[in-house]
């Protein structure tokens, strides 16, 4: 391999000089054309009784030749090298769009998370009330978050939203499966009264698990100083029962 591509090299650089020292007999060929414009030349008998061509014929054809010489040189060095040329490949660039489609309304920005309102604990039990980052002027949730080291066979949730100018309800979710609860909403003493309870034969692992209550409310800053929620349970342990409020604390835990 190394002798073949030793003889490739010594060829190319000989096509090169070759193709460097190549000087066209200008003078020769122009004098070619001009005899071939005044009709010079020798004579040519022609078989058939086909007319002579014109002169502007023989300059065209002569001209093409002088092209064809002139190209020769160029293409047999052009071909020698094309082994060397290297390869180009095209790269598409990964275009970016944005991820809201043009015309739809981007998501309301979140407000700044407040730290834990509440948290409390009974034996196994431990729980922490807050209002969603997410919410807005418009609208809210309010997270009620219950942490269980044992298996619970009985629960009950509350939350109660104070009822502070249009509050109306606009759902629930909890974390757990929605079938091994019944859940009810309604209003009740000046509060939005969310309940889950945990059905008969049904039970809550052990892990950390969210119910959440969703409204609107009247335009502005909602405060939720007012809200409160309570959870029961039953554990092997015994019976267990938390509560606490929604009041935004500085370095709360």
């Amino acid at each position: 391999m190394t002798g073949r591509r030793d003889v490739d090299e010594e060829l190319r650089a000989r096509l090169h000089e070759a193709a460097g020292a190549h000087r066209p007999d200008r003078a020769r060929i122009l004098t070619r054309v001009e005899r071939g414009m005044a009709g010079g030349g020798r004579p040519v008998h022609h078989r058939t009784t086909r007319p002579p061509l014109p002169g502007w014929a023989r300059v065209a054809g002569a001209t093409a030749a002088v092209a064809g010489v002139l190209a020769v040189g160029g293409y047999a060095v052009a071909s020698a090298l094309k082994d060397d040329a290297p390869e180009r490949r095209s790269v598409a660039a990964a275009s970016s769009t944005p991820s809201t489609a043009p015309g739809s309304k981007a998501p309301d920005a979140p407000v700044p998370s407040r730290p834990p309102a509440s948290a409390a604990a009974d034996g196994p039990l431990w729980s922490n009330g807050a209002v969603d980052p997410h919410s807005n002027e418009f609208w809210a949730q309010n997270n009620v978050t219950l942490r269980t080291a044992e298996a619970l066979t009985a629960l009950t949730v509350e939350l109660r939203v104070a009822q502070t100018g249009g509050v109306t309800s606009t759902g629930a979710w909890r974390s757990l499966p929605e079938d091994d609860f019944d859940f009810a909403v309604g209003e009740r003493d000046g509060f939005l009264v969310y309940r889950w309870t945990l059905k008969e034969g049904r039970t809550v692992p052990a892990g950390e698990w969210v119910f959440a209550g969703q409204y609107d409310h009247a335009r502005g800053g909602r405060d939720a100083q007012a809200d409160r929620y309570t959870a029961t349970a039953a554990a092997g342990s015994g019976g267990l029962s938390v509560r606490g409020d929604f009041a935004a604390r500085d370095g709360g835990s």
